[in-house]
């Protein structure tokens, strides 16, 4: 099962958290991550100037085109906005989206509510921690 992990990979913790993640999820059988922080290069980037935006955007649009599942780290006061532009064009895609948020703060729209109300109806799934979210990546990789 191709998963694409979408979070925010703007600081150095950020980093970290989703390559741990990518990491975890590529120790599963069955399970090949994808993660954004993989495709592109810094230093690649930089030399494409303006043109760089859309390298991202088309590499990022491929990358989710030939995956099965996206994987939204939902973490933060409010939800990254290109992770939400991920889930939202996963979900109308009819792309199975499950969200991760391990973050004990409610960012929701209602008390009820643990993101913003559109990010948290496009997914299928929200888990509150890593372990329950691999223990589901597995069980989906053995049922399928």
């Amino acid at each position: 099962m191709r998963v694409y992990l979408a979070g925010p990979l703007f600081t150095l913790a950020e980093r970290r958290f989703m390559a741990h993640l990518r990491d975890l999820a590529g120790a599963l059988p069955g399970v090949s991550p994808l993660w954004p922080g993989d495709l592109f290069v810094n230093d690649d980037l930089a030399g494409l100037g303006p043109a760089a935006k859309s390298h991202i955007f088309q590499g990022c649009l491929t990358a989710l085109l030939g995956c099965d599942l996206v994987v939204a780290v939902l973490d933060g006061p409010s939800v990254d906005d290109g992770t939400a532009w991920e889930a939202g064009y996963a979900y109308a895609r009819g792309l199975p989206v499950w969200g991760l948020r391990t973050d004990f703060r409610s960012a929701g729209d209602t008390a009820q509510s643990l993101v913003n109300c559109m990010i948290e109806c496009s997914c299928a799934r929200i888990f509150r921690d890593v372990e329950a979210l691999l223990a589901a990546l597995a069980t989906s990789c053995r049922v399928r």
